[in-house]
């Protein structure tokens, strides 16, 4: 990991954002669990997700549909036959890593030093081998070609490659057998697909539409490092919109335009975002393209926005025997709809959002260590503290704490310096802090400082609700 991604896992660890999971027992690899700030951090993301998706569309509505579906649902959808990821071994350090993604990084590698043609050249070969009939074998051979050497080892001593399913089996019933294999879903996509018609008879929706969902998937990653970015157990926050055949480019652009500025407006800088454009889109998109992120890992993969066709649709139909089709009374015509995708994940955005926020700041005595969160996604939107624990300030401070509760995750401390509980709220990423002082006895006001500008301003203490509400309604980043 990259020096600023250790110094966020250290933080996540010490202020209670995220935990590894079974950590007394040595812990359980790539499978982390959120703490008290963490899950609110989660929970005001997936509000926003929702409240962008679901309740400013009066055409999208929600699902929850069940982790556990009917096999042959993966049979159809393509997963049971090619859902794999293409593994090699480094024999030296007994390393596993997905040969694609040695070959990107190899090419990567090239564009550095300047070797653009040969770099293109590979590149060009890897999208030969990516849609080639046996993948394991042409991957191998330019891993062979290129003498790409282990990341971690240095050495070029390699297994072949080798195709893993990325499924997770279980079994129902008593018995563990082949009739009653199921699995974990991998993705929450298909719990829409199959709920199609179920939708949009029961909220009486006419193309085009949308239907929401949020929820866990599970995926055999054998190569999940990296924190939170690939993990086994995952959440996503899908939403698949169902068009006309032939409108569907429409849709694409539109879609993408508004997933990128709902990021923005999260507060992730925008000159951190960036397009990756999928050259050959897989066998069931007729587009596809990427929102990349610069992580302290790199470029990588937040948000997938695919135009899918009407392949889903049609491969449960044929598989189910049951009609997807649509009657649009507008034209009078039977049709499969086609399908605009955006997929992003929850907990890539977290990190996503844990990066951008990162801050290290000098100041006159010292230096501090800052989340700058937008104060909507904030665990925490305001903090209050007495200046000291008498005259009866503690018992004012926690009356203003009682009537932030009714509107806002807000937090009482009252222990240590006033330096030292300005630290602790500037790492857990808290945009406000309320003080109650001798002032206050005396006039009724408070003071109330800001994260990020540290400027301080007094005002009536029957006016801290109303100002931050305000506040985090009109933030904007700094600059």
């Amino acid at each position: 990991m990259s020096k600023l991604l250790d110094k966020i896992v250290s933080l996540c660890k010490r202020r209670g954002f995220i935990f590894q999971s079974s950590e007394i027992y040595g812990g359980l690899g790539a499978a982390y669990d959120y703490g008290p700030l963490g899950v609110e951090l989660k929970r005001n993301v997936h509000g926003s997700w929702w409240q962008a998706m679901v309740y400013q569309h009066d055409n999208i509505e929600g699902v929850d549909a069940s982790i556990l579906m009917h096999p042959t649902v993966w049979k159809a959808s393509g997963h049971v036959d090619a859902f794999h990821d293409p593994l090699i071994d480094d024999k030296a350090s007994k390393r596993r890593y997905k040969a694609d993604q040695l070959i990107e990084g190899h090419i990567a590698k090239l564009r550095d030093k300047g070797k653009e043609a040969q770099a293109e050249a590979v590149h060009q070969r890897l999208l030969e081998a990516l849609n080639a009939d046996d993948l394991p074998k042409a991957l191998y051979a330019i891993i062979m070609d290129e003498e790409i050497r282990a990341p971690d080892s240095g050495a070029f001593d390699w297994t072949e490659v080798r195709q893993f399913n990325l499924m997770f089996e279980t079994h129902v019933g008593p018995l563990a057998g082949s009739d009653n294999t199921i699995y974990l879903r991998p993705e929450t996509a298909q719990g829409i697909f199959v709920n199609f018609h179920n939708v949009r008879e029961t909220a009486r929706l006419q193309v085009p539409f949308g239907i929401a969902q949020v929820g866990k998937a599970f995926r055999n990653e054998i190569v999940a490092r990296q924190f939170i970015f690939r993990m086994r157990e995952f959440e996503q926050m899908e939403m698949q919109y169902f068009v006309k055949p032939g409108t569907q480019m429409e849709a694409y652009e539109e879609w993408k335009e508004k997933r990128r500025q709902w990021h923005i407006d999260n507060g992730v800088r925008p000159e951190k975002l960036r397009w990756h454009v999928h050259e050959k889109p897989a066998h069931y998109a007729d587009a596809a393209v990427d929102i990349m992120y610069e992580f302290p890992i790199g470029w990588q993969e937040v948000e997938g926005i695919h135009s899918r066709t009407d392949f889903d649709l049609g491969k449960h139909q044929e598989y189910s025997g049951k009609k997807m089709e649509y009657f649009d009374p507008q034209i009078k015509e039977r049709y499969i709809p086609y399908v605009v995708e955006t997929s992003v994940g929850l907990d890539r955005t977290i990190l996503m959002l844990l990066s951008d926020a990162y801050r290290e700041e000098q100041l006159e005595n010292e230096q501090r260590v800052v989340m700058s969160f937008h104060p909507k996604i904030a665990p925490i939107k305001a903090a209050v503290f007495p200046l000291v624990k008498k005259e009866g300030m503690p018992e004012i401070a926690h009356a203003i704490e009682k009537d932030l509760r009714k509107h806002f995750n807000a937090f009482y401390d009252e222990k240590g310096s006033i330096g030292k509980r300005y630290r602790r709220m500037d790492e857990a990423g808290t945009p406000y802090c309320i003080t109650v002082d001798g002032e206050t006895l005396e006039d009724g006001t408070v003071t109330i400082r800001d994260r990020d500008s540290l400027e301080q301003v007094r005002i009536p203490k029957e006016n801290v609700v109303a100002f931050v509400q305000d506040k985090v309604r009109d933030w904007q980043p700094a600059g």
